[in-house]
C-alpha cells in the first residue's frame, strides 16, 4: 500500500523532465512519455539518473558490469 508520501514522490518523477546522465540530452515534451519506456533508469548515491537509449547501448557492457553477479 503507497503512503501519501510515496504518492508524492512518485507523482514528482513523473513529472520530471528527463535528462541524460551521460550526454545530457533531453526528450522532447511530447517524447518524455515514451522516453521512460526506453530510457535506462538507475540510482547513483540515492538518486535517480536517466541514460538515453543511445549511451545506454553504446555503454551496455559498463552497465552489466556493475549488476550483481545474482542476475548472471
Amino acid at each position: 500500500m503507497n503512503t501519501s508520501t510515496e504518492a508524492a514522490t512518485d507523482a514528482a518523477a513523473r513529472d520530471e523532465t528527463l535528462v541524460c546522465s551521460a550526454c545530457g540530452t533531453t526528450p522532447q515534451p511530447e517524447h518524455q512519455a515514451a522516453a521512460r519506456l526506453t530510457w535506462s533508469r538507475g540510482t547513483d548515491a540515492g538518486r535517480t539518473t536517466w541514460t538515453c537509449e543511445r549511451c545506454s547501448r553504446e555503454n551496455l557492457r559498463s552497465i552489466e558490469s556493475k549488476l550483481d553477479p545474482v542476475w548472471w
